[in-house]
């Protein structure tokens, strides 16, 4: 079936959506009542929002209208967005009102108790200087969601929205994302319920309707804007007062797509097939839904492949936790496209997974220049040799975050330095570089385990739930490819343990690979092993080995391009080598493609930590004295690659 919708040429935009902005907090209790849960999850939330957000996500040049409070979870929000790609220069903040949010469970499939917390919100007091003409006249397509029609002062607001929108050839879509308790019509509490009959409310969807060019809603939302429990009765009512495109979502059946007369079926119309799937929870699925029809409606696709697109979008994510973050990707989709019909588990096929977690927007790291000092027992043994107690090490670890800062700031380094450190006597260091958009590994092995283990215990999971999601879980482990098969066999369970661990928190892997002194080795021991744990399914983000020979990283460059064209790269680590020899080893790593730094320590920190745990240097000394040592390896590394 045709799109013969006309697009404006030229625009800086693909799709604007204004409308609801807002916090998600989802219940990790699944087939708990809201009542019995205990943890939350915070995700980027509001129909229009999460609509912008799989737009942005999914290729297209995407923009949102709406406002936050000035408040942590506002920021969040902004930060979110702004980071899949959307622009976010027309999000306002409100001086006087704070962020809406939502607080929902998942009780089954299909229940889901929910409570919005949006009195006098932030979004719902959009300005007129929010919705300027000339942004609007950027893009080539307006969205906007029911709710924003549902206040006299919004409403208005909207609509001079679609003024704007019709003034300057921008196509315009309704998303009826019906809300009963966002019109008022159920108790304050009960966001649950998807459906009540409203004279009122379908008299006003009556008249902003002509002013669309698509409209998008379940059937449900349908009988809400045209008054009837009839579909086809209501979508009669709806087509006397707009041409519009209409997009009538059927859940596993798919959608229907009606662009002429209503016929006497919705199974006589257009029908994009739907995705069979396991479903956990059918919230956001719309969102996803509108975001993928928009994908190829917006570059003008026949409906044919907007549907395909949207339904797709909307199966993925019923599967999973969450609504935005559980939106694909591209890469993800079209592998999701291809393979469908044997995947019934989205959230359980390993494949789409991965590429769920490494095709999302990610800071960009093309050099790292880390401080490792997450040495335990190195720091434990220097106090004991100074006489001097374990409180002064935390003390100390704070101090040299306070040089990599200094670093970063006289050096022009922002985005490129980072650390590694431990929370065994760095808690406090931690906390300090935390927010800083560094790059921050933190180790799980306990010091000098072979077999690993982990330091905290066996439940490495359990450890991670308490991590910032910025930090990389760093696990050193004594590995060669060729140890006794019972020894070998352990390691692997154990690192096969902390890659699923890793997986459900979200957080980036670094694996240090040092094959132990005492075992025999060549030249492609080190390659071995990667491979080894690459046939495995072991993917980390970033791996840490010793310098390598030119010839070395030539081989480890092609099984990093062949394996997992995804990695993030490799760092180089350090074994206490004096700067010089560190040096010729960046240098043999220059025409490396996935080296991207180094990750090196008591090369650094050995000597001042010592000098200042004995009390002959004081803290600026102290900080001096690594400067000195990491701007040396930086000034390798940039020779280097001069």
């Amino acid at each position: 079936m045709r799109n013969r919708t006309p697009f404006a040429a030229d625009r800086a935009l693909d799709v604007v959506c204004l409308g609801r902005f807002a916090v998600d907090f989802y219940a990790q209790q699944i087939g708990a009542r809201l009542e019995d849960c205990t943890g939350f999850s915070k995700y980027l939330g509001g129909s229009s929002a999460n609509t912008a957000f799989g737009c942005a996500r999914l290729g297209l040049r995407a923009g949102l209208i709406s406002r936050v409070g000035n408040d942590g979870n506002g920021r969040f929000l902004v930060e979110t967005i702004a980071r899949e790609g959307c622009d976010t220069s027309h999000v306002s903040v409100d001086p006087e009102r704070l962020t809406g949010a939502v607080v929902l469970g998942i009780k089954d499939k299909d229940t889901f108790p929910l409570i919005f917390m949006r009195e006098n919100c932030a979004d719902m007091a959009i300005a007129e200087d929010d919705v300027e003409a000339s942004y609007i006249a950027s893009s080539r397509a307006l969205l906007i969601t029911g709710t924003h029609f549902s206040t006299r002062y919004i409403d208005r607001i909207s609509n001079l929205a679609l003024d704007h929108a019709r003034a300057n050839d921008v196509r315009t879509v309704l998303d009826i994302d019906y809300r009963p308790v966002l019109w008022g019509l159920t108790n304050r509490g009960d966001g649950e319920t998807r459906f009540i009959a409203s004279d009122g409310v379908t008299a006003h969807l009556l008249r902003i309707l002509p002013k669309f060019d698509l409209v998008i809603g379940t059937i449900e939302e349908f009988n809400i804007a045209g008054g009837s429990l009839d579909i086809m009765a209501s979508l009669r009512a709806v087509r006397a007062v707009t041409a519009a495109t209409l997009v009538v979502k059927r859940g596993p059946l798919g959608c229907a797509v009606i662009d002429d007369a209503i016929p006497a079926s919705l199974d006589a119309a257009f029908n994009g097939k739907g995705v069979n799937v396991e479903v956990l929870n059918v919230l956001g699925a719309g969102d996803a839904f509108s975001a993928g029809f928009l994908s190829g409606w917006v570059r003008g696709e026949d409906y044919e492949r907007c549907t395909r697109y949207a339904n797709a979008c909307g199966a993925l994510v019923v599967s999973r936790h969450g609504c935005a973050p559980a939106m694909p990707t591209r890469v993800e989709l079209d592998y999701f496209l291809a393979h469908a019909a044997h995947i019934p588990h989205p959230d359980r096929d390993a494949t789409l997974t991965r590429l769920h977690r490494v095709t999302a927007p990610r800071a960009t790291r093309a050099e790292v220049f880390a401080f490792a000092f997450d040495h335990r027992n190195a720091f434990f043994d220097l106090a004991q040799r100074a006489g001097v107690g374990e409180e002064h090490l935390g003390r100390l670890k704070s101090l040299l975050v306070e040089a990599v800062a200094e670093t970063e700031a006289e050096r022009g380094l922002a985005g490129k330095v980072g650390i590694l450190c431990d929370d065994r006597y760095g808690q406090d260091a931690l906390n300090v570089a935390t927010g800083r958009g560094w790059w921050i590994g933190r180790p799980v092995e306990l010091p000098g385990s072979n077999p690993l283990a982990f330091d905290r215990g066996r439940s490495v999971g359990t450890t991670l739930i308490g991590w910032p999601t910025e930090h990389v879980v760093k696990c050193l482990v004594a590995y060669h490819p060729d140890d006794a098969i019972e020894h070998r066999l352990e390691q692997e369970a154990q690192i096969r343990a902390l890659y699923d661990a890793v997986q459900a928190s979200g957080h980036e892997l670094l694996l240090e690979i040092v094959p132990p002194r005492e075992s025999v080795r060549d030249e492609h021991t080190i390659q071995r092993a990667l491979k080894r744990l690459y046939n495995l399914g072991i993917y980390p983000e970033w791996w840490k080995l010793e310098p390598l020979t030119p010839a070395q990283w030539q081989v480890i460059d092609a099984l990093v391009a062949e394996r997992d064209p995804y990695c993030r790269g490799v760092l180089v680590l350090g074994l206490n080598a004096p700067v010089a020899t560190l040096a010729q080893g960046f240098a043999q790593a220059r025409a490396s493609r996935t080296c991207r730094g180094f990750a090196v320590g008591r090369t650094i920190f050995q000597e001042p930590a010592a000098a200042w745990l004995a009390g002959r240097d004081d803290d600026a000394a102290l900080k001096r004295a690594v400067r000195a040592n990491f701007e040396a390896l930086i000034d390798a590394w940039q020779g280097a690659r001069a």
